[in-house]
């Protein structure tokens, strides 16, 4: 299984040509208590780099934005009634949206796991 993030610490986990999209553990981290996510249509596009649903905290709103453009295939609409599900399991349970992947280039631009790291620690 591929993971890749963002420098917007989103992920992607790849399976077969499906992208599953969330927020990095550590992003939920630093937004603190989630609670409310507000996911696309299944069937709607959505475009790298672009929003492609947005995570509400005790703290802030933030947009979460498409790492690959593709079409939206499923949504975890668990969210909704457990918005909780983010903080405890971020990079598993807590993800937000499937996408069929349009482009998997664009998963080259991506950071693996490793690099993400080395960019986490120059935030610190």
């Amino acid at each position: 299984m591929t993971v890749r993030y963002t420098k917007d610490h989103e992920y992607v986990r790849i399976e077969g040509d499906v992208a599953v999209i969330g927020i990095s553990d550590y992003a939920q981290g630093q937004l603190g208590d989630v609670v409310f996510v507000e996911l696309p249509d299944i069937g709607k596009g959505v475009t790298r780099g672009k929003e492609a649903a947005v995570v509400e905290s005790v703290k802030a709103a933030s947009e979460v934005y498409a790492p690959v453009s593709g079409e939206v295939v499923e949504v975890n609409s668990e969210l909704e009634g457990a918005p909780g599900l983010v903080n405890e399991d971020a990079e598993g349970k807590g993800w937000f949206l499937k996408v069929k992947v349009a482009d998997p280039a664009e998963l080259g631009d991506l950071m693996d796991a490793h690099a993400y790291k080395s960019y986490l620690d120059t935030l610190a």
